[in-house]
Formats: structure tokens, sequence, C-alpha cells
């Protein structure tokens, strides 16, 4: 009989007896403890700040139509909320659509680009004109082409959103472990099976760090497109707005239209950084949560 049957039931179950046991970490409000800090530090030097943006407006006695203050602006984006929502939501509608498109074309480029190296060199160097190339001074010719206002500002969105998520996808792809993919070779996978099952999971957090980048960027493209539009008299969105204000002289409800496009980029990298974090944290190290 071998020594391993002899050997009592206590020494056997030595090793899980002895293993560490991490305390679970406590919650407040359903979210763990070492999480607040990071939540409420922000908040509270923004509560700081508008407090003293206040305080100066009334201590100088400033008068609103010059630099109106955050009650001020706070009581015009509820009474100009019916105005204001609805150019909300075109320029978040045109902002979507171009990160939409961003997303489908820079992802689908990548792939081809990594499957043909020649495609890529004919190809990407165009892609970065079109990321040097400022889309102010490109934006009036695009809407008298596209003869659509909502076409063109989906253009010039989709033109500053789309670098992002090409180059850091072609990044990941070509980031995948080249012994693994000598393994895959070994075994007689296809390109497209490697493709499938090493390159594209490899290329997940550089496609989601582009992704990031380009919510934010989609949302400035379509701005800056909206105040090329609204100076030649065209409706549109939030910038329009911002436009229309200034030269009305309500100058509280284009610090309203401001707080709004403000509001959609944090909700946008906010949005982002979650979908970041859910589909990472699982398995890679930069989302890993460690001990301390």
């Amino acid at each position: 009989m071998s020594e391993t049957t002899l050997a009592p039931a206590a020494a056997r179950g030595t090793d899980q007896e002895t293993a560490p046991v991490f305390a679970e970490e406590a919650r407040i409000l359903g979210l763990p403890r070492s999480r607040w800090p990071d939540i409420l530090a922000p908040i509270l030097v923004g509560i700081l700040i508008i407090a003293l943006w206040e305080w100066v407006v009334r201590y100088k006695n400033i008068p609103s139509y010059l630099f109106p203050g955050p009650l001020v602006i706070a009581q015009t984006l509820v009474q100009d909320w019916h105005t204001l929502s609805g150019a909300l939501w075109i320029t978040l509608r045109i902002t979507f659509a171009a990160l939409i498109a961003a997303v489908s074309v820079g992802v689908a480029l990548a792939i081809l680009f990594t499957q043909s190296k020649w495609l890529e060199r004919s190809l990407f160097p165009y892609a970065v004109i079109l990321q040097v190339t400022p889309v102010v001074a490109i934006a009036p010719l695009i809407i008298i082409l596209a003869e659509d206002v909502n076409l063109s500002l989906l253009i010039c969105a989709w033109i500053v959103a789309f670098f992002p998520i090409l180059s850091n996808t072609i990044l990941g792809l070509n980031s995948a472990d080249h012994n693994l993919v000598s393994l895959f070779q070994l075994y007689g996978a296809n390109r497209w099976q490697t493709m499938r099952y090493l390159r594209l999971p490899a290329s997940l957090p550089y496609f989601l760090g582009g992704l990031k980048i380009s919510g934010g960027l989609a949302l400035i493209g379509a701005v800056v497109a909206e105040f090329v539009a609204g100076s030649g008299g065209s409706a549109s969105g939030l910038a329009y707005r911002i436009l229309e204000s200034g030269y009305q002289l309500k100058i509280p409800r284009m610090f309203a239209a401001l707080l709004l496009i403000s509001l959609s980029g944090i909700a946008i990298f906010l949005a982002t950084s979650w979908l970041s974090h859910r589909l990472l944290h699982r398995w890679h190290e930069s989302a890993l949560k460690r001990e301390s």
C-alpha cells in the first residue's frame, strides 16, 4: 500500500487549511468601499469650483449677459429645456451614428490590412491624411458636396473618429503572441481561424482603448461641423444654439448648451469605460483587481 494512502486525513488537508483567506471587502450602497474615494474626490472638487464661481459672480456683481453664474445657468437649462433637448438629440444622433460608422469601417479595414500588407501600404497613408487634416478646414467643402446637412455632419464626425479605431485595432491585431501564431499554423489553422480565435481576442483591449478616444472625438467632430453649418444659416444641434444665443446675447443659454455638450462627452467616456471594464475585468491585466 502506498504511503499516500496511509497518510492521516488531517495531513492530507493541510494545504487547504493553511491557504490564505481574504476577507471580502465591505460595500457601501452596492459599491466596494475602496471605490468611493475615486467617486467622491472629483465630486467635492467640482462642488468647490462651482461654489467659488457663484461667489465670484455675486461678489463682483457681474451681469449675467457677460458671465452668468451656475445658478442662472441651471435656471436657463430648466426654462429652455424644450429647445435645448431637441438640439441635444440631434447632436447625439450624429455623434453615435458617426461612432458606429467609425467602428464598422475601422475594424473592417484593420482586418483587411492585417491580411494584406500591400493593401495596408496602399491605403493607410490616406487614413493618416484624413487624421491630420483639420476638419474645420474641410467641413465647408463637405457641406457643399454632400448637399445634405445631416449627411455632411455625419461625414465630418466620422473623419475625426475613424483613425483611432483603425490604428488601435491594427496595433492589437499585430500584437498577438507570435508563438501562439506559430502554434496555430502548426495545427493547420487557416488565416481566418487564426484571426477569429487569436488575433481578434488579443486586439480587444487595444480596440476598446481606441473606442474611448473615438467616442469623444465623434462628439467634437459633430459639434465643429455644426458650427460650420450653423454659421451658414442651417439650423442644427447644440452648436447652432450656441451661435444663436451669442448673436442674441442670451449668454446663459449659450453656457447651458455648452454644459450639455460637456455632460454628453462625460457620459460617452463613462459608458465606453464601463464597457471596457465589463469585457476585460475577468482576464486582462489592465482590468484585473489585485490584492494590495
